[in-house]
């Protein structure tokens, strides 16, 4: 590690406030691993309904902030908190922010004024900064949420004495979220129309705030050096792959890592019972746990599939919905299935643990003590993803010693060694078309492993328990990416 940074990390939501996904599981993790290794290091959320003050012990910060926008001054007022050695701020302001959802409604639906919220919050979040004089080397931004951080450092506060010097990164986690709204919000943004253009924040006529973000960061980084490659190309990078190529060498993939903390089956409160990996009597307990729980058979010799997951398109879970009649069917095989998301697919595979007792186990929505569950109980997770920019679930896989079926994409490619039949080399099992087909081929190939080939099966799984995707790695690839952006950043290129 080089020189102790100051970094401020502004992000929508973050472990262990609030979470909807993987956003808040690195915004939660990545703070704290840069925290330990010697930074000071502060995050920005906004202050959300569901965020209870009490139950945090939030405590007043500075109040009024006053927040310039493009057509007035607004105000809002602050919390704050630690977490281990991080401290965390919270932007509230009732109008934007006390409401039940954090991005959508009851119904999924894009609240409207999103783009209003969340230019504020970005706003509010620098100024939170510039007033408490936290004067920040980094600012990191996260998605098209806090996209526009990196244009407001340059329109608004490029000779600010406290933080005009900040150089910016920004991590893209989905480039298929874009933050795309009607252009009558671009005057509240206040980032003049002379950067409403085509190269910048105009697209087909409205607003998309992360692909201005990526025209004015210092530095972009995504969540795996495949997905980095994927979105420079026409079809994955959802029509900002020419954005992302004009970054050239500022764009960087660095993969996430796995918070041990929480999950590592040697020390994980939630499961049936710990283990570790040349103890593996806790995994054959957790194993009978998940069995019972879910009203499978209570086998110890028939491999079990955890399926754990949204319920989207990316997800791919339309194609273990047409395959997996066809799984049951021809293979002695059980699957457990949690999640949650598209009412169609809910439909799907809340009804097969009738049609099939004993072999097919399913809970619509989501427990966080059954994730852990069937991390540590099943045999092998399957994710079939159309796309997966990193992906978690994988990682906390390897570590709890079940083999990962996966779609060759983003950061599953990354993480996941391909089997190899004729040594028992690899970590997981890697299939490369998003079709049904291919998952169906791809699980029968795991399920004859497991029977036909229990050496390589005790060999992988040595392998993958192995692996270390801790945050540590990750914490020092991002170094190099905020060392880089203070270069350009000092440099004015």
């Amino acid at each position: 590690m080089g020189t102790a940074m100051k970094i401020a990390f502004l992000a929508s939501e973050a472990v262990p406030f609030v979470k909807s996904g993987g956003l808040a599981d690195v915004a939660g993790a990545l703070p704290k691993a840069m925290a330990a290794r010697g930074h000071e290091v502060i995050v920005i959320l906004p202050k959300y309904q569901m965020i209870n003050s009490e139950h945090w012990r939030l405590e007043p910060f500075i109040n009024p902030l006053g927040v310039w926008m493009g057509d007035g001054e607004e105000w809002c007022s602050t919390t704050t908190c630690p977490v281990g050695n991080v401290r965390y701020y919270f932007i509230e302001s009732n109008k934007y922010f006390d409401r039940h959802g954090i991005y959508h409604d009851a119904e999924f639906e894009d609240y409207r004024d999103n783009a209003r919220r969340f230019g504020f919050f970005t706003r509010a979040a620098l100024q939170l900064c510039r007033d408490s004089g936290f004067a920040a080397d980094i600012i990191h931004a996260h998605d098209w949420q806090t996209a526009l951080a990196p244009a407001y450092l340059k329109v608004w506060h490029w000779d600010d004495p406290v933080i005009g010097r900040a150089a910016s990164v920004l991590t893209i986690h989905n480039i298929a979220h874009q933050g795309k709204y009607d252009r009558a919000d671009y005057e509240h943004l206040g980032l003049h129309w002379h950067n409403f253009t085509a190269d910048r924040f105009e697209d087909f006529g409205g607003i998309n705030m992360l692909k201005g973000g990526i025209y004015f960061a210092d530095m972009v980084t995504t969540v795996s050096p495949t997905y980095a490659d994927e979105t420079r190309g026409e079809v994955g990078g959802n029509g900002l792959g020419e954005v992302l190529c004009n970054k050239g060498d500022r764009y960087w993939g660095i993969l996430n890592g796995a918070d041990y903390d929480h999950w590592d089956p040697a020390i994980d409160p939630l499961i049936p019972r710990q283990y570790r990996p040349r103890a593996k009597t806790g995994k054959r307990i957790c194993k009978r746990a998940l069995q019972e729980r879910l009203g499978l058979e209570p086998a110890a010799d028939i491999p079990l599939i955890g399926v754990v997951g949204r319920f989207v398109d990316q997800k791919g879970f339309d194609l273990l919905a047409e395959s997996i009649e066809w799984i049951i069917g021809s293979m002695r095989v059980q699957i457990a299935i949690l999640g949650a998301g598209e009412k169609e697919l809910e439909w799907t595979f809340g009804p097969l643990p009738g049609r099939h007792p004993g072999r097919i186990g399913s809970y619509i929505g989501y427990n966080e003590e059954l994730a852990h569950w069937i991390e540590a109980g099943a045999d092998f997770l399957l994710m079939p993803s159309r796309f997966e920019p990193c992906g978690l679930n994988q990682l906390y896989s390897l570590k709890y010693g079940t083999l990962p079926i996966v779609r060759a994409t983003g950061g599953l490619n990354d993480t996941v060694i391909q089997y190899d039949e004729r040594t028992g080399e690899g970590t997981g099992f890697k299939f490369l078309l998003p079709t049904a087909q291919a998952v169906y081929d791809t699980v029968g190939w795991a399920v004859s492993t497991y029977y036909d080939r229990p050496k390589h099966m005790k060999k992988m799984i040595a392998a993958a328990m192995a692996e270390d995707f801790s945050w540590n790695r990750s914490a020092a690839a991002y170094e190099h990416a905020y060392a880089k952006a203070i270069e350009i950043r000092r440099s004015g290129a």
